[in-house]
């Protein structure tokens, strides 16, 4: 499951590119896997290619958007309107891959009112009634840390059962809530490893020489 969010954006990059079909050794190629394991995957789809012929992207893409449930489009709240707030409410990809920001939320009263791509701000004391009018389903948190619980909570509360998380910190939820954490800081610790230990491999090398 994890992978299949990279196919399709491979998909769409391709169908964006004005390809109908696509050769699992391509497809592979641009979402990052091997061939055989991409076969694999999409197998369990029931979609096998055609001989010489590849992949219809058309179709694929409407498979992998069938799994995923994004032919049901998905109403989003984001919490948090900061800096990194402010960015995700300006992103316009979400509405192309089936979300919808629809509703936006901050406790600061300077930020209440403030327009972002259409948006009002609202104070995150409406945030109960308006998942329910607006039937939102996601819950997007980019608050700062110490706030990010109780803004877990609070979504809880209200009936959202799914939560992306970019504040750095672990959330506590109920069983039947699924949370997605984005950490960038340890994205770039991940890298520094990766850096780290190139230049001990490069080290090495030379001392070896």
């Amino acid at each position: 499951m994890a992978r299949l969010p990279e196919y399709l954006r491979a998909l769409h990059h391709l169908a964006e590119a004005g390809h109908d079909t696509v050769s699992s050794e391509a497809l592979a190629a641009a979402a990052g896997v091997n061939s055989a394991k991409l076969r694999k995957d999409l197998s369990h789809l029931g979609s096998y290619g055609t001989r010489g012929v590849g992949y219809d992207i058309s179709h694929l893409i409407a498979q992998v958007e069938h799994i995923l449930g994004l032919h049901l489009s998905r109403a989003v709240a984001l919490v948090g309107v900061g800096n990194l707030g402010h960015a995700l409410a300006g992103y316009g990809g979400f509405a192309s891959r089936g979300f919808k920001i629809v509703a936006l939320f901050d406790a600061d009263p300077t930020r209440v009112g403030e327009q972002i791509n259409g948006l009002d701000v609202r104070h995150i004391d409406e945030l109960a009634t308006t998942v329910t009018t607006e039937r939102i389903t996601i819950g997007v948190i980019a608050t700062p840390a110490p706030a990010a619980q109780i803004v877990a909570d609070l979504l809880v509360k209200a009936g959202v059962t799914s939560i992306l998380n970019f504040a750095p910190c672990v959330l506590n939820v109920p069983e039947g809530v699924d949370v997605r954490k984005v950490d960038l800081a340890i994205e770039m610790q991940i890298l520094s490893f990766h850096e780290h230990r190139k230049s001990a491999a490069l080290a090495s090398g030379e001392a070896a020489a």
